[in-house]
């Protein structure tokens, strides 16, 4: 019964949250602490701390940590933790699998259509204005202009543009530059 209980709220947990793992943070500490008392709030801090400093989203590495922890509490068995483990990740990773599988589905459908790609046509100009404008603030923080990045950034795009060079090539060889320059 608690993995179905452990299922369920992780899997709403995960449909509810948009913005990434920190924004599933205080709706993870409203369920797991206040609403089924299932940790107290001093094991829950400790997750959070050692789901920082594990790889991976720390959504995903607390749920985790919490499946495993909530079985623990109860005196289950180290199998039965791991279980629980995996049912918290599953369970709050599964509706943005189930998003992303129907988009996919819609996109194939609507694909070759004429007022998609034209629509299409006026975003793609619009989203690499966007980037091209992130890229310019992160070349100049603090109004510093920072020439050893854009003397970067006009080599990548002349590597890309005007001699073809592999994308991925552009980016292992302009990451060990940044590596030897910064």
């Amino acid at each position: 019964m608690i993995y179905l209980e452990l299922f369920m709220t992780f899997f709403v947990i995960g449909i509810f949250t948009i913005g990434g793992g920190y924004a599933m943070l205080s709706i993870i500490q409203s369920q797991v602490v206040t609403v089924h008392n299932w940790i107290d709030e001093q094991t829950f801090t400790d997750i959070i701390a050692i789901s920082q400093m594990t790889p991976g989203p720390i959504g995903i590495n607390s749920a985790t940590y919490i499946g495993y922890s909530v079985l623990h509490g109860t005196g289950a068995s180290e199998f039965m933790c791991v279980l629980g483990s995996f049912t918290t990740t599953v369970a709050a990773v599964l509706p943005s699998f189930i998003i992303v599988l129907a988009l996919c589905h819609v996109y194939a459908r609507i694909n070759h259509n004429s007022i998609f790609e034209g629509v299409m046509s006026w975003l793609r100009p619009a989203i690499i204005g966007m980037i091209g404008a992130a890229a310019i603030v992160l070349m100049t923080p603090d109004n510093f202009v920072d020439w050893t990045s854009w003397f970067l950034f006009v080599v990548a795009f002349f590597a890309s543009l005007v001699l073809n060079v592999n994308p991925i090539l552009v980016i292992i060889v302009g990451g060990i530059a940044g590596f030897f320059l910064y």
